[in-house]
């Protein structure tokens, strides 16, 4: 997955074993395959009752346009009823809005400490 992601630019500096440790840790996931490659990956993150937030959605840019997002982005929420779903993006907005999205007016956010330094993944 790791060597994919950044072939692909997506990658975000975490470890393989962050890798792993992310999407094992995640309340949903679906990787999309195609000849034994990994071509997409989504994840939700999710309390279970009300608030879920979408992260590490990826498809392959070789990939695009085939339906691959959607069907994973449906996997994702199918998984999800009953709550408010999150998913922060400035890339292709219009394609999320045809899944139902809406844009938010404002969002924050902060990096506790240094970025992917902590206890619960190590390196």
């Amino acid at each position: 997955m790791k060597a994919t992601l950044i072939k692909d630019n997506f990658h975000n500096g975490r470890t393989t074993k962050q890798l792993k440790t992310s999407f094992a840790n995640s309340y949903s996931t679906c990787i999309a395959y195609a000849e034994q490659q990994i071509v997409g990956t989504a994840r939700a993150l999710s309390d279970g009752v009300c608030n879920a937030y979408i992260v590490d959605f990826w498809t392959y840019s070789e990939y695009r346009h085939q339906g691959i997002a959607r069907k994973m982005m449906e996997i994702i929420i199918e998984e999800l009823p009953g709550q408010h779903v999150y998913f922060f993006t400035d890339d292709s907005v219009d394609f999320y809005k045809k899944l139902g999205f809406t844009e938010q007016p404002t969002g924050l956010s902060k990096v506790m400490g240094k970025w992917l330094v902590n206890v619960s993944s190590p390196n």
